[in-house]
């Protein structure tokens, strides 16, 4: 580009896995044998890298691409942008490659798709005087079609109708280049960035001629206010006195970017758009350049049509150029999420990139992308994809969720280090790795007090996500599977206890037992600290003693009576989907005598558990082996399994929270062919801090017991509270 270089590379990363496996144990006393073996192996995951450095640098950045091409096959390197062209030679000589130029508009648009389909919070609309000034979008799950308006030296309008099919339909010649041009002649300032300094410290209107100023007043009859500008520079003509530079450059500005706006809402009208995105280095995330271009939408559109701006729009031709030379492993075909741990946030000159390195190689901005094992898509059963939002609460708006959830985050840190350091006793640099993780995750939090919205929209989920991302990124892939493995023994070995005293029950009564199993087993949460503290002061702490700590009926949310009534008027359910939180107590003393409730009653089961670790929450894997389990002791559950009523699968997530728009493919298959009709969400993660306002198709369960006081607080109940929200579809 003009200004900067914008490097994408893959790369392949070892990372730790936790692994489980059941032992064999023919012949052996098995009794006091753990569970199941867990081993640590090397797991070897792609990644794409994006990095941006100074034009300045461009030595710098030829090195660090000299010193990471591994690959020697290399022969060719894709480039595009006007630096193509500038630096072509010097790229060739140094690298020793030919360089590969592809059209600009094209990496462009593929770069653009790309991030709009892999990126939950990519676009965002920019509000200056509200507390969070960015606006996170929910991504559609159908991003076409689009306008992409590219503002560079002159402007291009693109539309965009499929992956590949777009059309160049206008533009115009007064753009950047013209405001930097035109401000460089007015103002003697021959630097951009200082061009736009010098915009947002001026007052237009000592410059430009406004309504008022013709008419005394506003215009009734065509509906104009009186502040709107009638002729821009219109005061020049008539004034004696000097203007500011400062107010100059803000007329000039207001003066392009209106004629831009309008521009756009014109062909966005024509085309019958609603979507418009723009991008190039005069919007650059620069905040007065976007708060104009927006203002001028709004009042073009009549509020009909919103400014959309992109978090990594400086990214997308490195992109696009990067995807053109991969095209044989079809990047498209899998799915991809942003490593938390390793980019730099939305106008952050982040602490996480070191300052030494920075001033050095002029870096200073990162994005990573990791592929996911497998391809991630909507639950067909969301009653509207396109306005599903998994989580609850927007810490970026709500300034005192925000202070308290960061405080509690920060606090519990020091805990989850040692928890880290503690689950590897063997590893003689764990202590060290520990300290890494605690101390990325403190520079991760601290940015996010300054700025909450550097990763998109803050909430508890992504705090999670992002804690476990730093976790992985210093080789701690589950610190609690230790936990787990002895929780899932002890649980499993009063599973036929449970079972038969539930039997012993009459069906009304068995039917409240269940509720209150699957409630009791919720309390057995690693990640909440008032179930920790218990948890670690009180070994003998078990699933009769949870039974006492939940909140007497009436219930902070309580439908139970409806559930019940469904029960016994209505047919059984053909298919449930459950969607299982956390390993021991929960899902063998909780979930299980649930989920062979529902097949008794002739309901299919589908049982959900994490791909990866998360906290102490079950994973598949782990499930497979308690199942099994299970099994072995319980004839219901053995003949759903061998007649395929009981099917486990995989998430595609892991995470302590549920995002029911990104989940495995293989699921929402099963969730199709078997026809479920009931979706069943437990655990404060997925059924509280995400989901809990999630609006379904088909009937729905969600419970949860609120372990945290704050929380509980917020919703009007105490610690302990219990959530049982039964919902019904409006047909």
């Amino acid at each position: 580009g003009g200004s900067l270089t914008k490097l994408a590379y893959y790369s392949t990363v070892q990372h730790k896995v936790a692994r489980v496996r059941s032992f064999d144990h023919s012949g052996k006393d098995i009794e006091n044998e753990p569970l199941y073996e867990i081993s640590v192996q090397e797991e070897i995951t792609a990644r794409l890298h994006f990095i941006k450095f100074e034009n300045t640098y461009i030595e710098t950045c030829l090195d660090f691409i000299k010193d990471h091409l591994v690959n020697t096959e290399t022969k060719v390197i894709k480039a595009t942008g006007g630096g193509a062209y500038k630096f072509k030679d010097l790229i060739e000589k140094k690298l020793g490659l030919k360089v590969d130029k592809e059209d600009v508009m094209t990496c462009l648009i593929k770069g653009c798709n790309f991030v709009l389909r892999n990126i939950p919070h990519e676009v965002f609309a920019y509000q200056k005087d509200s507390d969070t000034e960015f606006r996170f979008q929910t991504n559609h799950p159908n991003i076409f079609p689009y306008l992409l308006v590219n503002i560079g030296s002159g402007v291009s309008i693109v539309k965009v109708e499929t992956e590949d099919k777009f059309e160049w339909i206008g533009g115009s010649s007064i753009g950047g280049g013209t405001f930097w041009g035109l401000g460089a002649l007015l103002t003697k300032t021959k630097k951009f960035d200082e061009l736009l300094q010098l915009a947002s410290k001026g007052q237009h209107t000592n410059v430009d001629m406004l309504v008022k100023d013709v008419y005394g007043g506003a215009y009734q009859t065509l509906g104009l206010s009186g502040n709107l500008i009638a002729s821009s520079f219109g005061k020049s003509t008539t004034a004696d006195k000097e203007f500011s530079k400062e107010d100059m450059a803000k007329s000039l500005l207001h003066m392009i970017s209106n004629d831009i706006g309008q521009l756009a809402c014109l062909y966005a009208k024509l085309h019958n758009l609603d979507k418009i995105y723009f991008g190039g280095f005069f919007i650059r995330g620069h905040p007065v350049t976007m708060r104009t271009i927006t203002y001028s939408i709004n009042f073009f559109s009549k509020g009909e049509v919103q400014a959309l701006f992109l978090r990594h729009e400086g990214y997308l031709g490195a992109i696009g150029a990067f995807l053109k030379g991969a095209e044989q492993d079809n990047p498209n075909q899998y799915s991809w999420g942003e490593n938390y741990a390793g980019s730099s946030g939305l106008m952050s000159t982040s602490p996480d990139v070191y300052p030494m390195q920075r001033t050095r190689s002029g870096t200073f901005d990162m994005l990573e992308m990791d592929r996911l094992e497998r391809p991630l898509v909507n639950l067909p059963l969301l009653k509207d994809p396109s306005t599903y939002i998994p989580d609850t609460v927007d810490l970026t708006d709500d300034a005192m969720a925000r202070k308290y959830w960061l405080t509690c985050f920060e606090e519990a840190l020091d805990g989850v280090a040692k928890r880290a350091a503690a689950s590897q006793p063997d590893s003689i640099d764990a202590l060290e790795r520990a300290e890494k993780f605690r101390q990325k995750y403190w520079n991760k939090l601290q940015t996010l007090r300054q700025q909450p919205f550097a990763y998109g929209t803050l909430t508890v989920r992504s705090l999670l996500d992002t804690r476990e991302h730093c976790l992985n990124e210093f080789n701690f892939p589950d610190p609690y599977s230790k936990v787990k493995q002895k929780e899932n023994g002890i649980a499993l070995k009063c599973f036929q206890s449970v079972i038969e005293s539930l039997d012993s029950l009459g069906w009304e009564e068995r039917q409240f037992a269940l509720v209150k199993g699957l409630l009791a087993g919720n309390v057995f949460d690693w990640g909440a600290k008032a179930v920790s503290d218990v948890l670690e002061s009180e070994p003998q702490f078990g699933f009769e003693e949870a039974k006492s700590k939940l909140q007497e009926r009436p219930w902070l949310e309580d439908s139970y009576s409806q559930w019940l009534e469904r029960l016994k008027e209505g047919p059984p359910h053909k298919c449930a989907l459950i969607f299982a939180d956390n390993s021991g107590i929960d899902i063998i003393l909780g979930v299980f005598p649930f989920v062979r409730e529902l097949l008794s009653r002739g309901t299919e089961v589908i049982l959900a558990c994490n791909s990866g670790p998360a906290l102490n929450d079950v994973t598949y894997s782990e499930s497979l082996i308690v199942t099994e389990r299970i099994a072995a002791m319980d004839p219901v559950i053995q003949s759903a399994l061998r007649e395929e009523k009981l099917l486990l699968v995989q998430t595609g997530s892991s995470s302590p929270c549920l995002d029911l728009s990104r989940l495995d493919k293989g699921l929402a298959v099963l969730v199709r062919e078997r026809k479920t009709d009931l979706v069943i969400i437990e655990g404060m993660g997925r059924a509280i801090h995400t989901n809990y306002y999630a609006a379904l198709k088909c009937e729905s369960l969600k419970l949860a017991v609120i372990k945290n006081s704050w929380l509980a607080d917020r919703l009007g109940g105490k610690i302990f509270s219990v959530i049982f929200k039964y919902e019904v579809p409006c047909k």
